[in-house]
């Protein structure tokens, strides 16, 4: 590990923009270290609706540049990360007296194929009312006026592509420092010199000196620059955003629906998604406490009464909820106006009020995370006043992102693993899927954890040793990533309590701290009693 004295970047956050920044700089040859108050991808960035899309509804507000950088960065993520992102197919329903009209939707639809051109995916589809109820006939009929469909991309677990672009850091040298919560940056003479840290699962304290700080802590940016020990203004107006998880119902439709709400006329969407559908999202100004952040009664009734209203044979109500979840957006603080109407822009500030090499990320999306993060590192060159090499990582696949066929070839060939088993293990780890085979065949075989024979045994002692899991939390919902299956992998606990104990030394009274506390966190998703 090196020493204090040498690292030249200090990223403070491990979300999807740290993650890229680290990835980024420690391939530019940058000795980097990064830190973050809890597990990898353990915020907002876990808490989205997992969509790679180029953010049509940002056209509404004359965000041309936006919506042109997301589709271009949704091409890059396609290449770079073709395990984790995958093309789905996206349809609007129009109805009579909807705030958008049919001639909106098309118009929105021509500017999104324009800004695409390059693109790899297909252009759009406008669908009369009945072409539109041949393909989805669950859908409400009443006041149908048209449909439009388009192809976008999504991310089924945001959580590996945040991890993958750790592993690649750390393969280029970079420090992975999870469970680390930043209590202090130190200033002396305008320049940011340390920063100070605590371990909050052993207790241990420490610092770590740095040429230049990132403060990459999503909705907790104001709280980082605040152990910086001046008071400043305010960067963060956090608003919101909630999903509701079901399972399959009467009338689903195949593909994403992204639908007007009559509510209030904002649009969600409905996405199948993991076996399940993912329903969201809310957007409401939040200024409470960022560690107890719910989805409330009133978010979840509005969900299951809009996607009733839409798809009426689904009669969904609480008791169809597998479990739910809500992040806030770390969007910059403005005071008036809707908050659909604050830009969705990401914005890279020096923070010069409290220190020369200090920079903060506001807001960023998961869709343009890459492009952040070589910005970022741009303006890191330019505060150490050097000249970084070129930007590899729109070139560069991440870890699991190559070789998938040979990856599969390999899977097949390999004792005990059924195709099932097979085809989750390539949509988790990609060509990483060979290195976990080979770590099975090293260790305790390919027995599995699941009557379905999909989850590996060996699967806990890989995601501690390669994969910086150190909690059970970690292991179940960011590495192995049953715990946003229907049943939160909660049948697998006792088993997966078992192996990480042994894996890690754990005495039975930390093993036994460690299965209450995913228990708490699994039942923390489950919505609130009403």
């Amino acid at each position: 590990m090196p020493a204090a004295s040498d690292y030249d970047l200090a990223v403070i956050g491990a979300g999807v923009n740290g993650a890229g920044i680290a990835r980024d700089a420690a391939l530019r040859g940058l000795r980097v270290v990064i830190l973050d108050q809890g597990d990898v991808c353990s915020g907002t960035s876990a808490w989205s609706s997992r969509l790679i899309h180029g953010g049509l509804r940002y056209l509404e507000y004359g965000e041309i540049p936006l919506v042109y950088e997301s589709l271009h960065e949704r091409r890059t993520l396609r290449r770079i990360a073709a395990h984790l992102v995958k093309p789905v197919r996206i349809t609007i329903p129009i109805y009579q007296h909807a705030r958008r009209g049919a001639w909106l939707v098309r118009l929105g639809m021509l500017a999104y194929d324009l800004l695409s051109l390059g693109k790899e995916m297909p252009g759009h589809d406008m669908l009369s009312s009945k072409e539109l109820l041949d393909q989805a006939p669950g859908l409400n009929p009443d006041g149908l006026d048209a449909g439009a469909r388009y192809c976008d991309a999504q991310v089924r677990y945001a959580e590996r592509l945040v991890l993958e672009n750790l592993l690649a850091a750390a393969a280029a040298g970079a420090d992975i420092r999870t469970w680390h919560r930043v209590t202090g940056i130190t200033v002396e003479n305008g320049t940011a010199t340390s920063v100070e840290w605590q371990d909050t699962i052993d207790g241990r304290r420490g610092s770590v000196a740095a040429s230049a700080v990132i403060n990459a802590g999503g909705p907790w940016v104001d709280e980082v620059l605040d152990t910086a020990g001046m008071s400043g203004e305010q960067l963060i107006g956090g608003t919101k955003g909630s999903h509701i998880i079901v399972g399959p119902f009467n009338g689903a439709p195949d593909d994403v629906f992204y639908v007007e709400a009559e509510a209030d006329g904002r649009p969600f969407f409905i996405i199948p998604w993991n076996a399940q559908y993912l329903i969201g999202t809310t957007d409401i100004r939040y200024d409470e406490p960022l560690d107890e952040v719910r989805a409330s009664n009133a978010e979840i009734d509005y969900l299951l009464a809009e996607t009733n209203r839409v798809f009426p044979a689904a009669e969904l109500d609480r008791s169809h909820i597998h479990y739910a979840y809500a992040g806030v957006r770390p969007l910059p603080q403005r005071q008036k106006g809707p908050e659909s109407a604050i830009t969705r822009k990401h914005i890279i500030k020096r923070n010069t009020k409290i220190a020369n090499n200090l920079v903060s990320i506001i807001g960023g999306k998961l869709t343009t995370y890459r492009s952040l993060a070589e910005q970022a590192v741009d303006e890191v060159g330019k505060l150490l006043r050097r000249k970084l090499p070129p930007c590899r990582t729109a070139d560069t696949p991440l870890p699991g992102g190559w070789g998938l066929d040979d990856a599969a070839s390999s899977l097949r060939i390999a004792a005990d693993i059924n195709d099932a088993c097979s085809e989750r293990l390539l949509a988790v780890y990609g060509r990483r899927a060979e290195s976990l085979a080979a770590h099975a065949e090293s260790t305790c075989g390919f027995g599995t954890l699941d009557d379905s024979a999909t989850v590996l045994a060996a699967e806990v002692s890989f995601a501690i040793r390669e994969e910086f899991a150190r909690t059970l939390t970690d292991i179940v919902y960011r590495r192995l990533m049953i715990g946003l299956d229907a049943d939160q992998g909660r049948p697998m606990y006792e088993r997966i309590a078992e192996l990480a104990a042994e894996e890690s030394g754990w005495p039975r009274e930390r093993r036994n701290e460690e299965l209450q506390a995913l228990l708490a966190y699994s039942d923390s998703l489950l919505p609130p009693a009403k």
